[in-house]
């Protein structure tokens, strides 16, 4: 495919999910994800009022994580903040499976909160121009592939819009072969999102070349101007990835 370099930025989930994230944070935050035309903001689920807000009017999209950065938490308590979020302008959503269902094998509790919090999104896309994306968040590096590989088999049963690699809160992120293996074992209709310590522009293409449709980072503007400068060295409007 030929990616120009607003296609690129419009691979970008441009990410603040820090705990002490101020409200100038946001500000910043939304204005830079305007000026390069990234996807979305990824924020915590308390922003999403003040970040759709500040999005208004724009295409850029306010992503929530949803049981941000653990996963536990009961269905019901990630189904109602799922809603919650959306309610107050959140329209696309990041949610952490329940790792702990997943380490001990209870496959049909995974598959019973993928499935309610899809339906959540779903519900909430009726109406409206454009569904509400929902993102499975498998947090590769705490799994062994057989895991994986089981909760993409999950992912081809539920269909949520992605499935994604890492919270970037744990002890790993996004790697070349997590995303390989995801886009290998999942159905052609889930695409895969690379998150986590994707910090140059070379890891960014790597991702993207793997099978990665959506990268989130908070490196999105230094990442851009490198693939610029590239672009400009080279003399050339795009590349095929």
């Amino acid at each position: 495919m030929h990616y120009t370099i607003d296609n690129l930025a419009r691979l970008v989930d441009h990410t603040n999910l820090h705990a002490d994230a101020t409200e100038a944070d946001m500000e910043k935050l939304c204005d830079e994800a305007r000026r390069y035309h990234f996807k979305m903001v990824a924020i915590n689920s308390g922003q999403s009022a003040r970040c759709s807000a500040l999005l208004a009017g724009t295409d850029i999209h306010t992503g929530a994580a949803i049981g941000f950065p653990l996963g536990q938490m009961s269905i019901a308590a990630k189904a109602f903040e799922t809603q919650d979020a959306i309610e107050n302008g959140a329209n696309e959503i990041d949610y952490v499976v329940n790792l702990t269902e997943v380490k001990d094998g209870n496959w049909t509790y995974v598959q019973d909160e993928m499935e309610q919090i899809v339906n959540v999104c779903r519900a909430a896309s009726e109406g409206r121009e454009e569904p509400i994306p929902c993102k499975v968040i498998f947090e590769n590096c705490l799994l062994t592939d057989d895991e994986k590989i089981k909760l993409c088999e999950i992912a081809s049963e539920v269909k949520p819009a992605f499935i994604k690699t890492s919270t970037g809160f744990s002890t790993g992120g996004a790697t070349v072969h997590d995303v390989r293996l995801m886009r290998e074992h999942v159905c052609p209709e889930v695409q895969v999102k690379a998150a986590g310590g994707i910090r140059t522009a070379d890891a960014f293409l790597d991702m993207v070349r793997a099978g990665a449709t959506r990268i989130g980072c908070s490196a999105g503007i230094p990442i851009i101007e490198e693939l610029k400068r590239r672009f400009d060295d080279g003399g050339i409007d795009a590349i095929e990835l």
